[in-house]
C-alpha cells in the first residue's frame, strides 16, 4: 500500500527588516494602537501593550500586537493612542515614567493637546504629536489590521521644541508601517483636519439623521450615493463629542461657510424657474465637480477614474470569480464597491479602473458571460 504523501511544509513569513531599535511601548490597545502593533511585530519589533481594560490587552496580545507590559520595560518610543480628551494626561505620564523615551501620540488632534502639555510642564523636548489618516468606522482590538496605515497620509505636526534627532524615530515608525510622511505645524494639521474629516463627519451625520423617520418606502430605495454619503455617520459618537470639542474654532468656521452654501442654494430653488436660477444651480453643481477633483486618487496621485457596473448573481464564489478574471486580463483593481437591491438575487458590483483600460476590460469580461450595466 503505498504511502500518503508527506504534506507540503508551509514557508516561513519573510520578516522584513525594522528601521526602529528597541522597544516600542503601545498605550491604548484599541483600533489604531492594535494595528500598530501589528504591523511591528510583522517587522519583528519588540511591542509592549498597555491599556487601562485588561481585556482589551489580552484581546491584543491573543492577536499577535504584541506583549504585555513588564517591570524592567525601556521602550525606546512610546505611542498613546487613547481618546483625545486624556491625550496629554497620559502623554504626561509616559514622559515622567519613561524619562529617556520618545512619546508620541496619534490623537486627532495637535494644537490642544500640545498646549495642554506645555501648560502642565511637561519634557516636551521628547514629544511629538502624529496622526495617521487611516481608521475604520468601528473601533476596539478585535477591528486591528497591519495593514491599516499602508499608503494612508500619516502627518508629524512638528514643534521648536524637539530636536530632529530626536524625532526621528518617529519617521521610522511611520515608515515601517507603510505610511506616507507628511510634516505640518499642529495648526495647519487641525484646520485642515477640520475640512477634510471632522465636517464631513457632521454632515454625513446629519444627512444620516433626516432618515430617522423617513418612510421604510423611501429607505428601501437607498443607492450607492446615500450610503457614500452617510458611511462615517456610523462612527462612535462619544469619540467624536471630544474630537469636535477639541476642534471646534476650525470646526465652526467651515460649517458657518457651509451654511451660507447652503442658503444660497434654498434661495436658488425657492424659486427655480427666476432668470438665471438654472445658471446660478449648474455652477454649484459645477464647483461641486470641481472640488472632488482634487481629492487624491490612488498612490496620491489627482486622477479620476473610470466606472464599469458588473451584474454579480448572488451565490457563492461569484464575487471571487470576477475579480480573479479581472487579474486575469491585466487589469488593476483601483477600487470595488458592491451594491445589493432590496429582494434582488443579483448584486451590482461598480469597479474602478483607468480609462485607458475600460474598453479592453469590458470587452474581456462580456466574452467570460459577465453582464455588463453600466
Amino acid at each position: 500500500m503505498p504511502r500518503p504523501a508527506r504534506p507540503a511544509r508551509r514557508a516561513r513569513p519573510t520578516v522584513v527588516e525594522s528601521r526602529l531599535t528597541g522597544s516600542v511601548r503601545i498605550v491604548g490597545a484599541g483600533l489604531l494602537g492594535t494595528s500598530i502593533g501589528l504591523g511591528l511585530r510583522a517587522r519583528g519589533v519588540d511591542v509592549i501593550v498597555a491599556d487601562a481594560s485588561p481585556t482589551h490587552i489580552s484581546i491584543a496580545v491573543d492577536y499577535g500586537a504584541g506583549r504585555p507590559a513588564a517591570p524592567d520595560d525601556h521602550p525606546t518610543l512610546i505611542v498613546v493612542c487613547v481618546p483625545p480628551d486624556v491625550t496629554a494626561h497620559v502623554v504626561a505620564a509616559e514622559l515622567e515614567a519613561f524619562p529617556h523615551a520618545t512619546v508620541t501620540d496619534v490623537a486627532s488632534v495637535k494644537l490642544s493637546v500640545l498646549h495642554e502639555l506645555r501648560a502642565s510642564g511637561a519634557d516636551v523636548s521628547r514629544y511629538i504629536g502624529t496622526h495617521p489618516m487611516a481608521g475604520r468606522e468601528r473601533g476596539g482590538p478585535l477591528q486591528g489590521r497591519a495593514d491599516l496605515f499602508l499608503g494612508r497620509p500619516w502627518v508629524v505636526a512638528a514643534h521648536d521644541g524637539i530636536s530632529y534627532q530626536r524625532g526621528g524615530v518617529i519617521d521610522d515608525l511611520i515608515l515601517d508601517l507603510g505610511a506616507s510622511l507628511v510634516e505640518m505645524t499642529p495648526e495647519a494639521h487641525d484646520a485642515s483636519v477640520a475640512l477634510v474629516s471632522h465636517v464631513p463627519q457632521v454632515v454625513s451625520t446629519l444627512m444620516a439623521r433626516r432618515l430617522t423617520d423617513a418612510p421604510g418606502v423611501a429607505v428601501n430605495l437607498a443607492g450607492q450615493g446615500l450610503r457614500d454619503v452617510t458611511r462615517v455617520a456610523a462612527s462612535d459618537p462619544g469619540l467624536w463629542v471630544q474630537i469636535l470639542g477639541a476642534n471646534a474654532g476650525p470646526v465652526v468656521g467651515i460649517l458657518k461657510s457651509f451654511r451660507s452654501d447652503l442658503d444660497r442654494v434654498i434661495e436658488t430653488l425657492d424659486a427655480p424657474e427666476a432668470v438665471g436660477a438654472r445658471r446660478r444651480l449648474a455652477e454649484e453643481l459645477l464647483g461641486g465637480n470641481v472640488g472632488v477633483a482634487r481629492i487624491p486618487g490612488k498612490h496620491g496621485q489627482d486622477r479620476r477614474y473610470a466606472q464599469l457596473v458588473v451584474m454579480v448573481d448572488d451565490r457563492p464564489g461569484e464575487l471571487a470569480r470576477l475579480v480573479s478574471d479581472i487579474g486575469a486580463a491585466g487589469v488593476n483593481l483601483e477600487d470595488l464597491r458592491l451594491e445589493h437591491s432590496p429582494g434582488a438575487e443579483i448584486g451590482l458590483a461598480e469597479i474602478a479602473v483607468l480609462p485607458e483600460a475600460l474598453a479592453g476590460l469590458t470587452e474581456w469580461l462580456g466574452e467570460r458571460g459577465w453582464r455588463i450595466a453600466g
